[in-house]
């Protein structure tokens, strides 16, 4: 987190954004003394769409063997 005086968030307000855009959280503060925080809003997660979900893994081809041995093979292949 980084501290900037509030006169200069004003001139850099847009690089401000961008920053706190990407990650960032940026302590204002006045006369050495913290008085405000950038943050990024947290952004509304999209509810899944169940039915669409559904298509698409119908859609995947079926693996005849199990996880466990399909990992396995993987596994020895790669190492010999």
């Amino acid at each position: 987190m980084d501290k900037i005086t509030l006169a200069d968030a004003k001139t850099r307000l847009s690089e401000l954004v961008d920053r706190v855009e990407a990650g960032d959280s940026i302590d204002i503060t006045r006369r050495g003394k913290r008085v405000a925080r950038l943050a990024a809003v947290a952004q509304a997660r999209k509810p899944v769409d169940a039915i669409a979900l559904r298509a698409l893994t119908d859609a995947q081809p079926k693996h005849e063997q199990g996880a466990a041995e399909l990992v396995r093979d993987m596994r020895d292949g790669d190492r010999y």
